[in-house]
């Protein structure tokens, strides 16, 4: 698989297809690798990347903590996956394309497209996150992490993700590195000397970026509802992806299609050509 260093951290990215530029920000949470197009959930069943890349060059990668690509402790915010995904286009020469997100990548898609509108054709938002269960969860997550390192310091957090496959999602005691404290010794060994004060800040300051309201997450309103893009809103019905989610998103985005199908209607006969109608409108 391909690498690219994006400021600094190396990103795991694969290409697939031929035609206009489709570039992915794949589901799964803060475990959001690119297998996870092929694996997990609704994604396995309606299998996108069988139909995509038949008509557009798909680009899917690793997002940044987790799978194979790189990272660094930080506060990390929507504007660092956004930074990735225009880097991972500017190293495949790219100058504008279209964006797919699904579950938690639905964030940095609506903040990529508030950013750099002039690099976006059109948007895909596939059951985006969001709804108040998301944010509790969300915030519950990071705060159970926080209190193993409370308890265990950073060194058993290194211990713990060494000898876990589990992710952040599944396990939060391991915290958001995990990924990497696994794939690389050395910021393994790195992150185990953190001072634990500024550590704490980092991860929370990290919440507050991430995860701070009650609907979907990703840009400001105020910015959505200035945004001159066509955009495909797919809705998901569970805890974490709220259908109030999508309807916000909806009513935020000025060129917005909602596709209302439940969840269980989604199927692979029906949700690639309702995406390939979309993308050859878009342009």
């Amino acid at each position: 698989m391909p690498t690219a260093v994006i400021d600094g951290i190396s990103t795991h990215y694969e290409v697939l297809g031929e035609g206009p530029p489709l570039l992915m920000f794949s589901p799964g949470g803060f475990d959001a690798s690119l297998d996870k197009w092929t694996t997990l959930g609704v994604y396995a069943r309606v299998k996108l990347l069988e139909h995509l890349p038949r008509h557009y060059q798909c680009i899917v990668f690793d997002r940044r903590e987790t799978g194979s690509s790189g990272g660094r402790v930080e506060r990390i915010a929507w504007e660092n996956y956004v930074s990735q995904g225009k880097g991972l286009l500017e190293h495949l020469d790219i100058t504008a394309a279209h964006l797919l997100g699904g579950c938690m990548g639905c964030c940095p898609v609506t903040a990529f497209a508030v950013r750099h509108p002039q690099a976006v054709l059109s948007m895909i938002l596939y059951w985006p996150v969001g709804g108040a269960r998301f944010r509790i969860r969300g915030q519950a997550r990071f705060a159970e992490h926080l209190a193993f390192v409370e308890q265990h310091g950073l060194a058993g957090v290194v211990e713990l993700a060494q000898n876990s496959s589990a992710g952040f999602g599944k396990d939060p005691r391991i915290g958001p590195w995990a990924p990497v404290i696994r794939s690389d010794t050395e910021f393994a060994k790195s992150y185990a000397t953190l001072d634990t004060a500024a550590y704490r800040e980092i991860v929370t300051e990290t919440l507050k970026a991430l995860i701070d309201r009650d609907t979907a997450p990703g840009a400001e309103p105020e910015d959505l509802l200035e945004l001159d893009i066509p955009a495909l809103i797919i809705p998901g019905r569970d805890v974490a992806h709220a259908t109030s989610a999508a309807r916000y998103l909806q009513e935020c985005l000025p060129r917005s299609e909602y596709w209302d199908l439940p969840p269980d209607d989604q199927t692979e006969a029906n949700v690639p050509q309702r995406l390939l109608e979309f993308l050859a409108r878009a342009g």
